[in-house]
């Protein structure tokens, strides 16, 4: 009954770390935020796009919808990568509060970039 019971004691603190671990970090954590950077490339605003979190969590395989984004300064394909709908950040590395993601693109209006999905990882 003993042994028993240390089993369940043990399935019990496993299940309350890994309920812990995902519940710290939420997709909606990764901050997008844009600004325009002042310089004009061929008649267009430069925006600077940031994607941040402040959460203890790291994202990975971060995939924003960037359907319908065009720009006239090319954006560097390892930092944001187009795939159809989606384009992937960072070659699907960690976006963390130590490792934000940022690039710049360039065009009339800022784009409005979603968050699709993202993997979660937290220690």
């Amino acid at each position: 009954m003993a042994a028993m019971n240390n089993k369940i004691i043990i399935i019990l603190i496993f299940l309350a770390l890994v309920s812990h671990c995902y519940s710290q970090c939420q997709l909606s954590d990764l901050k997008i935020e844009q600004k325009p950077t002042g310089v004009k490339v061929q008649g267009k605003q430069e925006w600077q796009v940031s994607i941040t979190s402040n959460c203890p969590c790291t994202f990975s395989n971060v995939i924003l919808n960037c359907s319908g984004f065009q720009t006239v300064e090319p954006v560097d394909p390892s930092i944001m990568r187009n795939q159809g709908r989606n384009c992937l950040l960072a070659n699907g590395n960690a976006v963390s509060r130590s490792n934000p993601v940022t690039f710049r693109y360039a065009r009339d209006t800022s784009f409005s970039f979603k968050l699709v999905n993202a993997q979660i990882t937290c220690s």
